[in-house]
């Protein structure tokens, strides 16, 4: 592959990382628009090694380095299904790609575009012979405007940008670092003294159809990026023609600059560097220096133009600074963009509902290497001065990346961010270890006043699945239901079973709805106690009104047991047993004095269950062994013989309920 090739690839990558946007999913698809400079590796590695290569067929020589494939190879390795085209304009090859682009979104070809170039020579950094009166400067610098300017130096360079309709992107809360109002391109054609020169009429031309179609005039420009080769010959013409589109509207403020004092000439991708130094001086609403710049070139109307020799705010209001951008290549074609910075629509502030909650914060590598080192990057990005809001990072996390095989994944909060690149945190491989996510759904003794007070106000998946739950058990229950859930200081009504089990439906249902939307498609569904009834709701086993009319009415039922106590032991179950046993003697069912064992959780987590003063008296009896065990906040003894006298009744509405075989849990409830 030509090394072209590959870094052209990898630009492209972190442009669309850059911009938050998925490779795949857009439904206009993301257009590629690219241009490539000579392949000086086929000529320096390959072709001399023709004889060792010569089991490779010609046609992958030419697929994997010539520059009529760069763009294909592109959409092909990264999954893009928009418009792909391969530009070649020479220097001006770049900025001809950035108004093919543009154009492309405007008629509707694709919702996104990547529009970049590059040109990088193997052979770069030896040097090259000075001939007088050629293009190559005497000294190694390139002076544009100024009076000592003799000619440029070559670079190399890379670089991509990504465009959207602003519509569109506002909608989607993209960042957005400036708008191209408009854009022309055209060639000059036979009038100019040659093939190699550059042409008056056609940059004049040219530059006056961007600033028609960008509905704007001379005076509103603020700063011109130009062409600035530094040669004597370039610079004149270029100046004359500025003159001649500026001679109206003169300003002494106005400032003009060229990039290839800093970087060089970079061939086809010298129209890039050009835009992307506008783009990034309309962010930061700076005006940015020339470099190598000491006295103005004879053709340089100061009444018109000045030259920077040191950065100054670029004064203003937001989505009123306007500036253009030119590119010429050899051969005629000629290219200007109007950019002006974003409006004050497109600067997305923070979502207070949002900003200061918890988020998750997925990444994802090729190898686990890479996450490591994408998890350190990521971590110190998170909590350094400049740091992004949280929620909008996450965002960008889940939606804007491309799943890779190596996956980790933290919950962090502003001022709590948990750090992503701590050793615990073990990759995990997608399709790996795991096998897939079970929802499980706990029972009764969970829940507290305002329990879904914040993902409520935070999350609007959540809200509205609570809502529609809560008005599918309202014509069943006239607990008030969303207090307790919303309220924190509310008064606790979760001791009272006909509340407590419909309060934890509802949350619990809530809380499956939120996850699918987020994408976790679980592969098992799980409850216990009234918990079952949520996951039979969620793999389809129930419709919701139908769930909601049994949870309620089975709280209701339950509420009627008597009096009793539960109790949580973090002890194993045969020692439990045993303590019974012993303690009790042989007591047989005396529920006045005997406890129950009501589950059995995990290897050494139990649940007694009873009378209250008999659960009170076993948890006396094993604070004297030194076991600290917890009651639960329930008023009857769950999962014991108090409940016998119910289940004739429920199995009856049980049955008189329509139910359907489980759906498959991979599927959104």
């Amino acid at each position: 592959m030509d090394p072209q090739h590959r870094q052209f690839l990898q630009c492209v990558v972190s442009a669309l990382e850059d911009a938050g946007q998925p490779t795949r999913g857009v439904d206009g698809g993301i257009g590629v628009y690219a241009s490539a400079g000579f392949n000086s590796y086929l000529t320096h590695h390959l072709l001399p090694h023709a004889a060792d290569l010569a089991d490779r067929a010609d046609v992958q020589w030419l697929a994997a380095g010539d520059k009529d494939y760069l763009a294909t190879q592109t959409s092909y390795r990264l999954g893009l299904t928009g418009p792909s085209l391969s530009v070649q304009t020479a220097c001006s090859s770049a900025l001809v790609a950035v108004h093919l682009a543009g154009e492309a979104l405007l008629s509707g070809e694709c919702d996104v575009a990547v529009a970049g170039a590059v040109s990088a020579g193997v052979a770069q950094g030896l040097g090259y012979l000075h001939v007088e009166g050629g293009i190559l400067s005497p000294d190694g610098h390139c002076r544009p405007f100024d009076a000592a300017a003799g000619g440029t130096v070559f670079g190399s360079g890379v670089g991509v940008v990504v465009l959207k309709r602003l519509a569109d992107a506002v909608a989607d809360g993209d960042t957005v670092r400036a708008i191209l109002l408009g854009s022309a391109v055209n060639n000059d054609g036979d009038r100019k003294v040659g093939f190699t020169a550059p042409g008056l009429e056609g940059q004049v031309r040219v530059i006056g159809a961007a600033q028609s179609v960008a509905g704007v005039g001379p005076e509103d420009i603020s700063c011109l990026e130009a062409h600035g080769t530094g040669t004597a010959l370039g610079d004149r013409i270029e100046l004359a023609a500025l003159d001649r589109i500026f001679a109206d509207a003169p300003d002494p403020r106005r400032v003009l600059g060229a990039v290839k004092s800093n970087v060089g000439h970079l061939d086809t991708c010298a129209g890039m560097a050009g835009l992307i130094k506008t783009v990034l001086a309309l962010q930061h609403r700076t005006l940015l220096p020339t470099a190598h710049f000491d006295s103005p070139s004879p053709g340089l109307d100061r009444s018109r133009f000045r030259v920077l020799t040191a950065a100054e705010p670029w004064t203003g209001e937001d989505g009123t600074r306007t500036a253009g951008v030119s590119s010429f290549g050899i051969g005629g074609t000629n290219a200007h963009v109007i950019l002006r910075d974003a409006p004050p629509a497109a600067r997305r502030a923070p979502d207070p509902d949002t900003a200061g909650g918890w988020q998750v914060l997925p990444l994802s590598a090729r190898t686990p290497e890479a996450l490591d080192r994408l998890a350190a990057r990521l971590d110190t990005a998170v909590a350094g001065p400049a740091a992004p809001e949280l929620a909008d990072a996450a965002h960008t996390l889940q939606t804007g990346r491309t799943a890779h095989p190596w996956r980790r994944a933290v919950t962090a909060a502003p001022g709590r961010t948990a750090a992503l690149a701590t050793p615990g945190a073990a990759p995990v491989r997608a399709g790996d270890a795991l096998g897939g996510v079970a929802l499980l759904y706990p029972g009764q003794g969970a829940g507290t006043p305002g329990m879904a007070a914040e993902p409520y106000a935070a999350e609007p998946a959540f809200r509205a699945a609570l809502d529609r739950c809560l008005e599918a058990l309202r014509p069943w229950t006239d607990a008030p239901l969303r207090e307790l859930l919303l309220d924190p200081g509310h008064e606790d009504a979760f001791g009272r079973t006909e509340v407590a089990q419909p309060a934890l439906f509802a949350v619990e249902y809530a809380l499956t709805e939120w996850w699918t939307a987020l994408g976790v498609r679980p592969v098992a569904l799980a409850g216990h106690s009234v918990g079952e009834l949520t996951a039979a709701c969620a793999a389809g086993v129930f419709t919701l009104p139908d769930a909601a009319r049994l949870v309620a009415r089975r709280g209701a039922l339950m509420s009627r047991m008597p009096a009793g106590a539960m109790l949580a032991v973090p002890l194993p179950e045969a020692e439990l047993r045993h303590l019974i046993d012993t303690s009790y003697g042989d007591m047989g069912a005396a529920w006045d004095v005997r406890p129950e064992l009501a589950a059995v959780n995990a290897a050494d987590r139990c649940v007694a269950t009873g009378e209250p003063a008999t659960v009170e008296r076993l948890r006396e009896l094993l604070a004297e062994r030194g076991v600290a065990a917890r009651p639960l906040t329930v008023r009857h003894a769950f999962h014991s013989r108090h409940a016998d006298g119910l289940l004739d009744e429920f199995a009856a509405l049980v049955a008189a309920t329509p139910a359907q075989a489980p759906g498959s849990p991979s599927s959104p409830p």
